[in-house]
């Protein structure tokens, strides 16, 4: 039985359609991840669930007496009240046992000072705060609105387990893939305003999905070969006068309003980044402090071109003070940072960007560059928009107008816009969506210059770095080679010990395996296959028209035949039978029409190449 029922949902904002006509049922035990672009209105369901937003049409029904705790992106806090009061506000139970599992949540999420105000808090702080306050309410039902942001490595891992014992439903948005491999059970999609359903983690989602995405195109191209065919007969002309060309009639105006699957459309990263001289980053002896506790101490590296560095620890240990200290945004007490002419960087800050609400997004860009160099050539800005999946109408819109994740998509835009050969990224995955990731990774994969990224999201880390910055007690940071999970078992002592900090062993060359010589075939073996009708194929594809519409004819006469028989149980079960049996040789021989008729074009396409 479903705890909550989302019927028939309609949502638009301005001339936005967020939600058409979408319906999902909510049971016991459910951990629902859900996934979209920016912009798709992930957040809006989650607020709708809640009961904090109404529909425009439909409603979502909740089964009596149902707790919800509901932890949103971003949270206004009371003046001067301390963590701890904030926490326990407004409980039910005995104050000290809500104050002791307070205390043990926010010591769990990195929180160890609890009588601090909450003004004096960072942004981070401030949503690990809000999170302690979400999971101590007792409730049936958890919405969490990006749980994992702000969280580091060692608090990710309690979350996940908190969360796989939670005996009550859960619902999330959250762009940490492995987070929802090991939380979720079920993966809903929003796309074009409506709601695709998987019973499945993120991993077998990716399956799933394609699956579903292969069945839709096979069943459009059928769609398409069968249209053209009829089309061709109905040019050629024919005797309407008869049922079976009347039939052919109707099934060729069914074929011209049928619709094709909507695909999903995602960023285009593609820019041209400038050349990079023999001098790069060189950071010597650096040293960095805030007050008596240091951060970096004594560190000397040497960046090499295409290279992919992710830089990990806890939270508050420094690594945003040392992607801030490569791109000049703050000085070390210590050493030296050597940066080369040809060196020019692009930095996506972790903090919110001031934008100017008011301006035009295409503004925006045009500020940064009026067209854009990429691999096809120079581009406008509102090409490059439209690349990012900005419409023309979103372009002459107000920044302010943008959700927080179109935002951080547009920020992105103008960082890699500009030319550079050197990209910093400070936490790209907090607020960027699951398929912009995926696309980043692919662009940064590809990228020829220098990439250094602080992440908390161990599935990029995985897909991006080829070495590890991990930042350890006392300011020592230590490297290891590979990704995140080659860290983890390097740790576990699974693989040899940290590599030594000599850039002669930094670089990993990732070249094209080439065929040993010789080992290469004749140019005979290389030709392609000419292609031909065997006997059989060429028999067939001269009678397949008229097998099927004789089988269209001989269903026509069986649903006749139901009629006639509807009292005579006997009669009817044979004559259903006999259709299933004829529908589903129908469907067979569609198939073999459409592979038929594909390759009688090829073979055509060939001899007209010739």
């Amino acid at each position: 039985m479903n705890v909550i029922n989302v019927e028939h949902i309609s949502k638009i904002y301005g001339d936005k359609v967020i939600f058409e006509d979408a319906s999902y049922g909510i049971s016991d035990g459910d951990k629902i991840g859900i996934i979209g672009i920016n912009g798709t209105g992930k957040t809006t369901l989650l607020r709708i669930i809640a009961g904090l937003e109404e529909t425009d049409e439909g409603q979502v029904v909740r089964q009596n007496n149902s707790k919800i705790a509901y932890l949103p992106q971003s949270q206004e806090f009371p003046e001067k009240s301390t963590i701890l009061s904030y926490v326990t506000a407004g409980g039910s139970r005995e104050d000290w046992t809500r104050e002791s599992e307070a205390k043990s949540i926010l010591n769990s999420l990195g929180i160890f000072v609890h009588d601090e105000t909450l003004e004096h808090l960072s942004g981070g702080q401030r949503k690990r705060v809000a999170l302690a306050r979400t999971l101590l309410e007792p409730a049936d039902i958890l919405i969490l609105d990006e749980p994992t942001n702000h969280l580091d490595e060692e608090m990710v891992n309690w979350l996940e387990d908190y969360l796989k014992k939670y005996r009550g439903i859960v619902i999330m948005v959250t762009h940490d893939r492995y987070f929802l491999d090991k939380v979720t059970n079920k993966i809903l999609e929003i796309s074009h305003g409506q709601f695709y359903a998987y019973d499945a983690n993120y991993t077998k989602f990716l399956e799933l999905k394609a699956q579903r995405e292969e069945i839709e195109l096979a069943s459009e191209r059928k769609r398409k070969s069968i249209f053209r065919v009829e089309m061709e007969w109905a040019k050629r002309g024919c005797r309407a006068r008869s049922t079976k060309q009347k039939a052919r009639l109707e099934r060729l105006e069914a074929l011209k309003t049928g619709i094709a699957p909507i695909q999903d459309q995602t960023v285009e990263l593609e820019s041209i980044e400038t050349r990079l001289g023999k001098k790069t980053i060189e950071l010597h002896h650096i040293s960095k402090s805030f007050g008596e506790k240091k951060i970096v101490d004594d560190f000397e590296y040497i960046f090499l071109k295409n290279q992919k560095i992710g830089i990990i620890g806890p939270n508050g240990c420094g690594k945003s003070t040392l992607i801030k200290m490569i791109a000049g945004l703050a000085k070390p007490d210590s050493g030296t940072i050597e940066v080369g002419e040809t060196v020019k960087m692009g930095y996506f800050a972790q903090e919110e960007q001031d934008m100017g609400e008011k301006q035009r997004v295409i503004d925006y860009v045009k500020d940064i560059a009026e067209y854009i160099a990429t691999r096809d050539g120079r581009i406008s800005a509102s090409q490059m928009l439209e690349r990012f999946l900005f419409t023309p109408d979103m372009q002459y819109a107000p920044i302010g107008k943008l959700s927080g994740g179109e935002k951080r998509r547009l920020y992105l835009l103008g960082v890699l816009s500009s030319g550079i050969n050197t990209i910093l990224l400070d936490e790209p995955g907090n607020s960027l969506d699951i398929p912009t990731l995926t696309i980043l990774e692919d662009y940064l994969n590809s990228f020829s210059g220098i990439v250094i990224t602080v992440s908390h999201d161990r599935y990029f880390l995985d897909n991006v770095a080829d070495r590890i910055f991990a930042f350890e007690q006392d300011g020592r940071i230590r490297q290891y080679e590979g990704g995140y999970t080659d860290y983890v078992d390097a740790k576990l002592g699974k693989f040899s010990e940290s590599i030594s900090s000599e850039n002669d062993k930094s670089q990993k060359k990732k070249e094209d395996k080439k065929p040993a010589e010789g080992s290469s075939k004749s140019w005979k073996q290389n030709m392609p296959a000419k292609l031909k009708f065997t006997y059989k194929e060429q028999k067939e594809f001269e009678t397949i028209d008229d097998e099927i519409a004789a089988l269209e004819e001989k269903i026509e006469k069986l649903d006749k035949d139901l009629l006639e028989n509807a009292t005579n149980a006997g009669k009817l079960n044979e004559i259903v039978k006999e259709k299933e049996s004829a529908e589903s040789l129908l469907e067979e021989k569609l198939d073999r029409w459409v592979y038929l008729n594909d390759l009688a074009e090829q073979i055509e396409e060939q001899k007209s190449t010739k």
